[in-house]
């Protein structure tokens, strides 16, 4: 099996080849004019979407207020709940929750790194 800094080197190769893809195919695109045509029409629809969007919120007044709460409330309890979870897995605890219908969910965990430098 490989070791983690070789497979890293490799993820680098891969993302440095699909960054160059992507380079040539925006290139591809830049030169199409009838695509350049489409986006515009893309982004002239967008806002008015964004305009009929905005009349609704301000109709629903402070239900919609009441959404944009709970939307912050969600982000906190997600948090809480992956704080939770990591704690009691470092405690050798069983990590798991059961919905109201009696369904199981079992934790996902995922590593990724950052660059510090």
């Amino acid at each position: 099996m490989k070791d983690l800094q070789e497979v890293f080197n490799d993820l680098q190769e891969v993302k440095k080849e699909m960054k160059e893809i992507r380079k040539e195919y925006r290139d591809a695109l830049s030169h199409n004019s009838e695509y350049a045509d489409l986006i515009e029409q893309i982004n002239d629809l967008k806002e008015e979407k964004k305009q009929h969007e905005m009349v609704a919120q301000r109709d629903m007044g402070s239900r919609w207020e009441q959404l944009e709460d709970l939307k912050v409330e969600e982000k906190s309890l997600k948090e809480m709940i992956s704080d939770i979870s990591l704690t009691n897995l470092m405690k050798g605890e069983t990590v798991e929750v059961r919905d109201a219908y009696d369904s199981l969910y079992e934790p996902s965990y995922t590593v990724s790194f950052k660059k510090t430098r």
